[in-house]
């Protein structure tokens, strides 16, 4: 099933992330080449792709998982969370309706 993973970032994130950005992304390419991942992204702080100094406010991750308990162990292991780069996250059953492919 597809699970959503809303992570919230602390203030002044973007230190934070640039520390842990490497071990982030091998993760969720991990779960890409296993043929698990829907989507994934940060939510810029301003209506811009390159918010720059602005930074981000959090990050959403759409991807399958075998139970909701596995998608909160996997969300709770993520190097943002021993990074301090985000403050709460939220895991939910997520149903894919649109676009049908």
């Amino acid at each position: 099933m597809l699970y959503s993973i809303f992570a919230y970032d602390v203030k002044n994130s973007l230190p934070l992330r640039a520390q842990a950005r490497t071990e982030h992304i091998a993760r969720l390419k991990a779960l890409d080449e296993a043929g698990r991942l829907l989507l994934a992204g940060p939510n810029p702080a301003i209506d811009s792709d390159t918010p720059g100094e602005a930074g981000f406010t959090g990050s959403l991750i759409v991807a399958k998982f075998k139970s909701l308990e596995e998608a909160k162990l996997w969300a709770s292991q993520d190097p943002y969370i021993e990074a301090g780069v985000y403050d709460k996250t939220e895991v939910k059953p997520f149903k894919k309706v649109l676009p049908a492919v």
